[in-house]
């Protein structure tokens, strides 16, 4: 509800990020810390792309998502760390009402994309797991680019939903966001609307956006598990186990830091912890998933040495 002695018309025309501005001494190495890691993140995403596209021996629904996977980390620590890097470069906190609204578009549209994909790639190593003999009839060219398509359009539908309910809030000062990007929560606190009212539609939203898939998911993993444990041969149940395990620790660590920080309250004593969590899902995230999935796939690790023999031997 809003305060009607406000304005019912945005006064507001540019929001100032605080960021990590109270830690002054350490701009520096946080840029660089932030730089190495957007370059890395950067390099291994697409590195695992070209590998997906370019090796014949990954072109299966399995590695098609995971690339799909690395494409989407690419754009989703694009719309964080460049204005992050600038900002801690120069002191320039500014942004514009319309460059954030922008920005937490691109970045809900990854969030919520992510979740789809990741749903997806549960689905997919239930089905390769659970029920190998109609695996390739489920998983057929068109099935996976349906479910990608749907990932990405999902994503970008849902997240148009929420903008919508930002534009539609009142500021009117201070204009002072404690946090390096343009979120949902941190903007309902600066608004002058009802404080309640917007948490609860904060609440909802990561409810139904959040929690359902990350419950839908999970189950699948459960049900993974529980096949895995009826293979009658340790090395079945290890070999069953190993094309999903990457996938569990990806699930882990992005549902776990996302669902803390917006399904709990903000309160003075929560609000630098969720400041550090935002950090694990917009920055560490997409830095370790292709380290993570390199590291314990067999025919990335394959494809990856093929590569490096070719490069080697063009160079010759």
């Amino acid at each position: 509800m809003m305060n009607p002695k406000k304005g019912n018309q945005t006064s507001v025309a540019e929001f100032i990020l605080l960021g990590f501005g109270t830690l002054p001494e350490l701009q520096i190495l946080l840029f660089l810390l932030f730089l190495v890691i957007y370059i890395a993140t950067m390099a291994g995403n697409i590195l695992i792309l070209a590998l997906v596209v370019t090796d014949q021996h990954l072109h299966t629904p399995m590695y098609f998502f995971l690339g799909n996977l690395s494409c989407l980390e690419t754009c989703y620590t694009s719309t964080i760390l460049p204005s992050l890097l600038a900002s801690l470069l120069t002191e320039g906190r500014t942004i514009s009402f319309s460059g954030c609204i922008t920005q937490y578009y691109f970045f809900a549209s990854m969030v919520a994309t992510e979740c789809f994909l990741l749903l997806v790639m549960s689905y997919d190593r239930y089905l390769a797991i659970g029920n190998p003999m109609h695996y390739a009839a489920h998983m057929s060219v068109r099935s996976c680019l349906q479910l990608a398509g749907g990932s990405w359009t999902g994503g970008f539908l849902l997240s148009s939903l929420t903008t919508l309910l930002i534009t539609q809030l009142t500021f009117c000062g201070p204009n002072d966001i404690d946090h390096f990007f343009c979120d949902f929560i941190p903007l309902v606190k600066i608004s002058c609307n009802d404080p309640q009212m917007m948490e609860m539609l904060a609440l909802t939203l990561s409810l139904i956006f959040l929690l359902v898939p990350f419950l839908l998911t999970s189950m699948s993993y459960i049900y993974i598990i529980a096949i895995i444990l009826k293979i009658p041969s340790s090395t079945g149940r290890q070999k069953a186990f190993s094309t999903c395990s990457s996938h569990l620790i990806v699930v882990t660590i992005y549902y776990g830091t996302l669902l803390i920080a917006y399904m709990f309250p903000t309160t003075n004593k929560l609000r630098d912890f969720k400041k550090v969590l935002s950090v694990f899902y917009t920055v560490l995230t997409p830095l370790v998933n292709p380290l993570i999935y390199s590291l314990r796939n067999k025919e990335v690790k394959e494809a990856l040495r093929k590569a490096s023999r070719k490069s080697m031997f063009g160079q010759c």
